[in-house]
């Protein structure tokens, strides 16, 4: 059965089989583009069912009520979080087993984030076919529900060679010229801009462009090498699951870049494969073009991602809204990974 991106796929699995479950958990890949989805029982707190989705994306969050992430008690949030790693990481399928035990509001949680994500939902429901709510009545149900799950391991992986938003997301933009960096907060001739000027938060301000973004400056300078980063403050970044907070310190991490050089880096201060960042000094005087490893350009293509998934500009503060709302998170963070730091040797 072909089943394009976007559908969702309902497996009813009346008698409770083992094989389904079992199925089910060996599809989970998230290297080849799919999570299996293992929903917390018995929880009453709003954003677990995001919080089942972030951890089977590798995120996880620290414990307890002080913790750093404790932003992710808040539902929309934790919710953008997953759908912005989602189209990072290249989910193209998601199964979501014992669905039957999701109550209403959560399985329509589950369908905006598939859509917003633009990813295929399969939902395992492993009870009656008498108990499925209305809202699930018109999903497409294969024939052979174990035959679907098993086809989910067999299906070659499609991902790009290095990480992209979906395409899914938001409209194509049209990158911009040097020209256009040059003073990105002017309008083009005709007062237009790639996205209304009303999607674009309040909260995050438009940074005015004095020089050009990474991928203009790219072509007059050569990018400086990154600032060594160990192994396990690395492990340690690559886990955090904002992704915002993620980008940010591992901008940080990378430039050793001031506070107000973070609040000045904008979308296009990332190239295009994001192989290179763009920082900003005071009255943009000494900015500098680094390098991205490897291990990072996932965080900063997922902070891009969330940006652009709130309807962020391309010439807008990439970081601004957690420096501000979220400014004590970061700290938390950051200095959980100084500590990191200081326990294991800095290596290049």
């Amino acid at each position: 059965m072909a089943v394009g991106i976007g559908d969702v796929i309902l497996v009813v699995d009346e008698r409770d089989d083992v094989s389904h479950t079992r199925t089910a958990l060996q599809a989970h890949c998230p290297a080849e583009g799919r999570i299996t989805v293992q929903p917390t029982p018995a929880s009453g707190a709003p954003a677990t069912l995001a919080h089942d989705v972030l951890y089977a994306l590798g995120k996880r969050l620290a414990p307890g009520p002080d913790s750093p992430d404790v932003w992710m008690d808040s539902l929309d949030t934790a919710w953008l979080a997953a759908a912005a790693w989602s189209a990072t990481i290249g989910v193209r399928d998601a199964v979501v087993i014992r669905a039957h035990l999701l109550t209403a509001r959560r399985l329509d949680q589950l369908l905006t984030w598939q859509d917003k994500a633009g990813l295929r939902l399969t939902l395992l429901w492993q009870a009656s076919p008498r108990r499925i709510p209305l809202r699930l009545n018109r999903i497409e149900r294969p024939a052979d529900g174990l035959g679907h799950l098993t086809a989910l391991l067999a299906e070659p992986a499609s991902l790009p060679s290095h990480p992209h938003p979906h395409p899914h997301l938001y409209p194509p933009r049209s990158a911009p010229t040097a020209a256009a960096e040059t003073d990105a907060s002017v309008p083009d001739p005709d007062g237009q801009h790639p996205h209304p000027r009303s999607s674009r938060p309040p909260s995050t301000p438009r940074v005015r462009a004095h020089c050009p973004g990474a991928t203009a400056a790219a072509q007059r300078v050569r990018p400086t090498a990154a600032f060594g980063v160990s192994p396990e403050t690395a492990a340690a970044l690559a886990v955090l699951a904002h992704p915002l907070l993620a980008g940010a310190l591992t901008v940080l991490a990378l430039t050793r870049s001031t506070a107000v050089g973070l609040r000045s880096v904008r979308d296009i201060d990332i190239n295009g494969d994001i192989s290179a960042v763009r920082t900003h000094g005071p009255g943009h005087r000494q900015c500098s073009l680094h390098t991205v490893p490897t291990w990072a350009r996932p965080l900063l293509a997922g902070a891009r991602t969330h940006h652009r998934l709130t309807g962020g500009h391309v010439e807008d503060s990439l970081f601004d809204p957690v420096m501000a709302a979220e400014a004590r998170h970061l700290r938390a963070h950051a200095q959980r990974l100084l500590e990191q730091a200081r326990a294991s040797p800095e290596r290049a």
